[in-house]
Formats: C-alpha cells, sequence, structure tokens
C-alpha cells in the first residue's frame, strides 16, 4: 500500500477540494514543514506532494522508499531533480492551470500601473479631489494599452495567453529570443525587444541561465522606459537593480506577483519599494483563483493515480 504525504497542504487554500486517489492508499497531511522536518514525515513514504517545500539531495539519500515526487505547481526548483534521477524517483509537475488566472493578473497589474490606479486612489483618500476645486485633477500619468508594444518573454501557454488578451487591448505583441542569440522568424532580437517595448512580461523559468536575466545594463536599454511585470519567479530581476530603475526613471513602474525569498523579509528591496505609487507588489497570487486551484489540485491527484497505474505523466527531467 503506498503512504502518501502532502507537505504543505497550506499552500492551497482551504476551500480547495483534494480528492483522495482511488487506490489502496494512507494520505497523511501537514499544513507546512520545516526543513528540518522533510526526512521524519517522509520515512517510510512513497509518494511526496510539495509545493514549495525543498527536497534536496541530503534529504532524499535518506528516503529509500520515496518512487514519486508529486509537485504541486509547474515549477520545480524546488526539487534536486538530478539526485531523483540517480535514485530513480519521478518528478511530476502540473501544467496548463494557470491559463486565466496568471494573464488576468498580469493584466490587472499592467492596467493599474498604465492608470496610475494606486497613486489616483491614494490622492482621494487623502482628500485631493476636495483641494482641487475641479471635477478631476491630473497628478499621475494616465496612458492607453492600445497601441503600445508588449514584450513577452516566455513562449509557453502563460505567454501564449497574454499575447491574446493584449491583442483585445489592440497591443503589438512581440516574443523576446532567448538572450543572447540570435532573432528567430516569430521572435524579436532580445536587445530590440528592450529598446522597444512598452511593457515587458516574463514567463519563464528560474535556471541558473536566467537568474538575474534583467539587471542595470538590461534597464539601461529600455529606451521607452516600460512598465516591467513578473509574475513568473523572484530571481529573474535583480531586485536591488529594480529599486534602483525605478529611482532613475528608467522604467515607468513595475508590478510584481514574486521575490527572490519568500516570503521576503522586512527589510527585502521590494518590501522597502512597496509603497511608490508606481509599484505593486503582490504574495505570489497570480497562479491562486479558486478555479484554478481546484484544476490543479484534481490535476495533481491524476498524476499520481497515472503514476500507480504504470502510466506515469507530466515528468519533469533533471
Amino acid at each position: 500500500m503506498h503512504k502518501i504525504v502532502f507537505l504543505d497542504r497550506e499552500t492551497l487554500a482551504p476551500q480547495i477540494r483534494v480528492r483522495r486517489p482511488d487506490f489502496p492508499h494512507s494520505f497523511v497531511e501537514h499544513e507546512r514543514t520545516a526543513t528540518d522536518e522533510v526526512v521524519p514525515r517522509l520515512a517510510g513514504a512513497t509518494i511526496a506532494i510539495t509545493n514549495k517545500v525543498k527536497l534536496g539531495a541530503e534529504a532524499l539519500a535518506q528516503l529509500p522508499d520515496l518512487r514519486l515526487i508529486a509537485v504541486a505547481a509547474t515549477g520545480t526548483d524546488c526539487v534536486d531533480k538530478a539526485a531523483c534521477q540517480a535514485r530513480g524517483i519521478l518528478v511530476s509537475n502540473i501544467r496548463g492551470y494557470a491559463a486565466n488566472t496568471v494573464p488576468e493578473h498580469v493584466f490587472t497589474l499592467m492596467l493599474a500601473l498604465r492608470r496610475s490606479l494606486i497613486g489616483y486612489r491614494d490622492d482621494v483618500i487623502a482628500g485631493e479631489w476636495q483641494r482641487s476645486g475641479q471635477f478631476c485633477f491630473f497628478n499621475h500619468p494616465l496612458k492607453d494599452l492600445a497601441g503600445s508594444r508588449i514584450g513577452i518573454v516566455g513562449r509557453g501557454v502563460l505567454g501564449q495567453r497574454v499575447a491574446d488578451i493584449a491583442r483585445a487591448f489592440r497591443m503589438e505583441p512581440v516574443f523576446a529570443a532567448r538572450k543572447n542569440t540570435a532573432a528567430g522568424p516569430d521572435t524579436l532580437g532580445w536587445d530590440e525587444m528592450l529598446a522597444t517595448s512598452d511593457v515587458i512580461t516574463l514567463h519563464c523559468p528560474l535556471t541558473a541561465e536566467t537568474r538575474g536575466l534583467i539587471a542595470m545594463p538590461e534597464f539601461r536599454a529600455m529606451s521607452r522606459k516600460p512598465l516591467l511585470i513578473n509574475t513568473a519567479r523572484g530571481g529573474l530581476v535583480d531586485e536591488h537593480d529594480l529599486v534602483r530603475a525605478l529611482d532613475e526613471g528608467l522604467i515607468s513602474g513595475a508590478g510584481f506577483d514574486v521575490t527572490d525569498g519568500e516570503p521576503p523579509p522586512s527589510d527585502h528591496p521590494l518590501m522597502r519599494a512597496a509603497n511608490r505609487s508606481n509599484f505593486i507588489l503582490t504574495p505570489h497570487v497570480a497562479w491562486a483563483s479558486d478555479e484554478a486551484q481546484q484544476v490543479l489540485a484534481d490535476q495533481l491527484i491524476d498524476n499520481i493515480e497515472a503514476f500507480v497505474a504504470g502510466h506515469p505523466r507530466h515528468l519533469v527531467e533533471a
């Protein structure tokens, strides 16, 4: 009989139903799991479920019964996949569940920044409307999305969906070629994308290659002072350089749903920038509409059932 252990059930909202698999098993849920609790909690487990709890080589070496790590997310950077491969442990992930929720969050951030909603809301609360003596006032920039170019980094499901929505707003979506590679027939060169985009949105994984993908050299190349949106992963952008770019007016604003290290400490550079009217930081919830979370939970158990049935799916290679 399989022993299944969910290490961080609290990463899914309480109203989301995680059904029990249709085979003999025991199922143990922990709301959250600290690093030193991983090995004792997974002792004897054949299947581990994790969203963000890290499973490194040292822990995996102490878990001889483990056969599957079912990641309750698309990103699998929390798992040492090379160590899994060496030990014959399969890793599965979730795919396609966020095709509505993440792009909608991207445009929520984009519209709020483009229309200066935070600044105007704060001004209204502070009594600026009454002091203006007019039916309206113009303390902050107001820009349309229509007619602007949106540079999309990442051509997967989310990047493609963002492009679809952008076209509905009459924006011009362009996909960026990988940094330091030539442009292709359907991609714009990296440098040209930086220089000509009015909005740049990130939809790529965090890897050794993409860490620090955007830093001061890239900010200085952004000729049109774009908005920068990151709903992908913290670490793709050098966060100290982001604050510096805001200070120097190299970008017109930024909307982030992720930080490098979550939750960020109170002295994190993005926390220090959070009170700016042209910067919005949300707590890694772009993926988390009720609808998307339920699709994720259902797919998670589908992946586990497929593994036990001898037809594993959604496997991630090292």
